[in-house]
């Protein structure tokens, strides 16, 4: 799974640095953060929306759709998957 996750960072990042015609990432990230920080509460929202009452089917589509726009910011303020992990990992001490 991190392995999946480390080159969909890496697809993030080229789409950062160049930008393809037509590609949603791109168009995320020339939109600048307030559209990002837009999608994330939406994609919160209909993650909650799905629990009460979608189905199972639904959280897992909308928390795909919540932590690729997590990570498009990310990738907009130059963070990493790993500034995640290390925070995670304090955590759990």
């Amino acid at each position: 799974m991190n392995d999946f996750i480390d080159e969909l960072f890496a697809t993030l990042r080229e789409r950062k640095s160049n930008p393809i015609p037509n590609s949603y990432t791109a168009s995320l990230l020339t939109a600048g953060e307030d559209e990002i920080v837009k999608k994330i509460g939406e994609e919160a929202v209909e993650i909650i929306l799905a629990a009460k009452g979608q189905g199972d089917q639904r959280v897992i589509e909308e928390t795909a759709d919540l932590i690729y726009h997590l990570m498009v910011l990310l990738v907009s303020r130059d963070l990493s998957w790993d500034d995640i992990r290390t925070e995670l990992k304090k955590r759990h001490q």
